[in-house]
């Protein structure tokens, strides 16, 4: 796994849009109090659940390559 040059940037880019990407579904309320690990792992679980994103192989999830698939998907979006 290769190392985004801005990951940081673009994981707290892919938490924004996948908040309003739930909640514009209606699937999701987040509260104030929720983790980012929380919200990083509903996230990435939705959009693999919708077929935005490829899921990672259940062996291998972890909530590093977690983040660095959701920075993937944030880096592909205007």
């Amino acid at each position: 796994m290769k190392k985004l040059k801005n990951e940081k940037e673009l994981l707290k880019k892919a938490i924004l849009e996948g908040v309003k990407y739930g909640e514009g579904r209606g699937v999701v309320e987040f509260e104030a109090t929720d983790s980012a690990n929380e919200k990083i792992e509903y996230i990435y679980r939705l959009l693999v659940h919708d077929k935005v994103i490829q899921p990672i192989p259940e062996d291998q999830i972890s909530q590093v390559t977690m983040k660095h698939k959701l920075a993937i998907w944030a880096s592909k979006m205007k």
